[in-house]
């Protein structure tokens, strides 16, 4: 049974055929069946990922998606960063590292931020302000953002945008969103109590959806501490 309903897809179809320019390589770490699978690591949401991603790739000759086995290609997995799945990553034409990731599940609010990070990514620009694009265009130390969320949060996807945006126009930047609900040890560790909670590089924390300029002056701030 389809993820994605039939009236969705014909809307997405369109809106790729229209926006999308260059190839968009996505790549999906799962869990296949593995002697190597550890008790207590199960995927819980890796067969409707894999599938929502399967189902979007179907829309455009652009999307070019390759799923790999988290536990059986570990070396791919440590070389990209991924340490939990299920885990989603988008790469541009040309690169070889991601610098836009989904841990979890892109469904809900999130399934459109999917959708514009991947029109983004194809166009090669972003709708961040100029001020915004200046400041991350001096940018010379590497920043890890991290933006927790759940999918029905209406106000997580500006976080999220807002920081793959900065990941699509800075290489210094590595932005992720993690779906707190499937990562509880994450969100107990970084003390999520409500959403979108953004750490970056540990030492920032920002509570709450801020507007553009502000979030992304609190995001720098991370290498100035």
């Amino acid at each position: 049974m389809a993820i994605i309903s039939d009236k969705d897809k014909e809307y997405i179809k369109k809106l790729f055929s229209e926006k999308l320019d260059k190839e968009v390589r996505i790549l999906m770490f799962t869990q296949k069946e593995s002697p190597l699978i550890v008790p207590g690591e199960e995927c819980t949401y890796c067969k409707e990922t894999r599938q929502i991603l399967e189902e979007l790739c179907e829309l455009s000759p652009k999307l070019k998606l390759e799923v790999h086995d988290f536990y059986g290609e570990r070396e791919l997995a440590e070389k990209h960063g991924v340490d939990k799945i299920p885990a989603t990553l988008l790469i541009p034409e040309g690169e070889e590292k991601a610098r836009v990731r989904f841990f979890g599940i892109p469904s809900g609010y999130e399934f459109g931020s999917l959708i514009e990070d991947i029109i983004d990514m194809s166009r090669g620009e972003t709708s961040l302000s100029p001020e915004s694009k200046q400041k991350l265009a001096a940018l010379t130390s590497d920043i890890h953002i991290q933006v927790f969320v759940t999918p029905t949060c209406p106000y997580c996807p500006s976080a999220v945008r807002t920081s793959h945006q900065m990941a699509m126009e800075s290489k210094h930047i590595i932005a992720d969103m993690i779906e707190a609900i499937e990562f509880p040890h994450l969100a107990n560790r970084y003390r999520v109590r409500g959403v979108p909670k953004t750490i970056a590089n540990e030492i920032v924390e920002i509570e709450g959806a801020l507007p553009e300029q502000l979030y992304v002056e609190r995001v720098l701030s991370a290498v100035k501490k």
